[in-house]
């Protein structure tokens, strides 16, 4: 409120002369830093008025450290600096109470263990005048220098702990002086962004410095504990899991599968049955249809899309692949990625458009998004072979699951960024729904929707070999092949007949403004 009277003030003068910055840029500054605010005016000034980097030393940031970044706001920081603290302050604790030692004790208390009980054999053998007498002596002697060397070796750690201590020292303070030089042009840069957005959090107040506070002193003391105390290693080493839960939530699962399974039946036969179909139709195409044929299909399509340039690269890649015998191979799995990316883009590219416009919808279906993409896709094929059975309607399945977001994500982002003002123009000249999709959001948002449409050819490209595994026939069976005989050559010729399929399916759906 202070300052808004001494801005509305100047502003308001009797005289209307000009406003006083210098009084506004002060009392501004005071109202964002809070505390303390002469020395921070003083700093900002002297940063402001040069270009590179100003030398500035916060002694309080440094000696407060990640606490005094994380009340200020600063934690694009103030993360990274309590991790470095933390590491250091755990080597300082490990060097000085840490039990560095405890492998090589466990493992001389062993050997002299053995070597106790190999010394009673040998007082045995001795005693009953035994053939074995030379042999124990030499497994005690062994035994012996097998000790003294682990000897050697805790003896050594042990001197290494100074070394340890003073590397955690050092980097301790290394961390504080780059918190302190670091901290008044962070805040200086804070505060310039809260000049054009008020709602960037301004001042310091009890519970931003409590919270950070608790958040560095928790971390910190953890990580000296778990390094410096044996005691706490057991407490703080595994998480403290409960194997019934594991058990139970797997049981779960499965019987939730289990019953999709039964109920949904005569589903997945339909989509089985669909997929077969339009995967059939392509075989035909691509593997019964004489290669000169196709080949001369391909070399076209690709002129016509993306020049001559991007032909003979196409030609000479047809080439490759019918030269080396892998033809047919290539063929299959072109007609394998082709079912999945119609059946992708022919989803996709709807119900990116649906959910365009319709924000909250889009927030329902991008965590489904996400799961689709960050999911192994050996994970998948679990529930998939349930559902669909081992083969090419599954290895289909697969490849759509992992290339469908792409194409919905872009398509979402090419049409969100079509300019409101365009489409307000397009409105006011009267233009209807469909004029206004077709005409104008479309036609404006094409280069990112071909870019999904690219993603997901070759998202599904590469789950071709995946999906091997389950049936799917193609290049991917051959690099499954080479790889169970470590088969180098067969392996390499299979994966670059799978890129030259990529850079051909890249070039015609890119065009000529992908360049060649």
């Amino acid at each position: 409120m202070k300052n808004e009277a001494v801005g509305n003030g100047a502003a308001s003068g009797a005289t209307g002369g000009p406003v006083k910055t210098t009084d506004d840029r002060g009392g501004s500054i005071r109202h964002f830093v809070g505390a303390n605010a002469a020395y921070y005016e003083r700093q900002f000034d002297l940063i402001g008025n040069r270009s590179g980097f100003t030398w500035s030393f916060n002694l309080a940031a440094a000696l407060l450290g990640p606490i005094w970044y994380g009340m200020r706001g600063l934690w694009k920081w103030g993360l990274p600096f309590t991790v470095l603290e933390a590491f250091s302050l755990a080597q300082t604790g490990r060097g000085l109470w840490g039990d560095l030692t405890a492998e090589v004790t466990s493992r001389i208390t062993a050997m002299e263990l053995q070597l106790n009980i190999r010394r009673g054999q040998l007082e045995a053998a001795i005693k009953d005048n035994a053939d074995n007498v030379d042999a124990f002596r030499r497994n005690i002697e062994g035994l012996e220098k097998i000790v003294e060397q682990a000897q050697i070796e805790f003896q050594q750690i042990e001197a290494s702990r100074i070394w340890i201590v003073s590397f955690g020292v050092a980097m301790l303070l290394a961390v504080k002086v780059v918190e302190g030089v670091l901290a008044n042009p962070s805040l200086e840069h804070r505060y310039s962004e809260w000049l054009s957005d008020r709602t960037i959090k301004a001042g310091i107040d009890a519970s931003g410095v409590a919270l950070s506070a608790l958040f560095v002193v928790l971390v910190h003391a953890v990580s000296v504990f778990h390094f410096g105390s044996s005691d706490l290693v057991a407490v703080l080493d595994g998480f403290p899991t409960r194997p019934e839960f594991r058990l139970a939530a797997i049981g779960w699962i499965e019987v939730a599968f289990d019953y999709a399974s039964l109920t949904g039946d005569k589903v997945f036969d339909g989509i089985s049955f669909g997929i077969r179909k339009v995967l059939d139709f392509l075989e035909v195409v691509f593997v019964r249809t004489p290669w000169i044929v196709i080949a001369s299909f391909i070399v076209t399509l690709t002129a016509l899309s993306a020049g001559p340039r991007a032909a003979i690269h196409a030609g000479a890649f047809l080439a490759f692949m019918g030269l080396v015998g892998l033809w047919t191979l290539s063929m299959q799995t072109l007609a394998l990625l082709g079912t999945a990316a119609l059946i992708s883009i022919g989803i996709g590219i709807p119900l990116g458009i649906f959910c365009a416009r319709r924000p909250r919808i889009y927030t329902v279906i991008r965590p489904i998004l996400d799961f689709q993409q960050t999911m192994p896709a050996f994970v998948y094929m679990i529930p998939i072979i349930a559902f669909f059975g081992a083969g090419k309607p599954a290895a289909v399945v697969t490849c759509l699951i992992f290339g469908t977001p792409p194409v919905i994500r872009l398509t979402v982002l090419g049409l969100r960024g079509v300019p409101e003002s365009i489409r307000e123009a397009a409105i006011a000249y009267g233009a209807s729904s469909w004029y206004l999709m077709t005409k104008v959001d479309l036609p404006l948002a094409a280069p990112s929707i071909r870019a999904g449409m690219n993603q997901t050819i070759l998202l599904s490209l590469l789950t071709v070999v995946v999906a091997s595994l389950i049936g799917a026939k193609g290049l991917g069976e051959d690099v499954l092949e080479a790889l169970q005989y470590a088969s180098v050559g067969q392996g390499l010729l299979a994966g670059l007949a799978i890129l030259f399929i990529a850079m051909m399916l890249d070039r015609v759906i890119q065009g000529k403004r992908k360049g060649v």
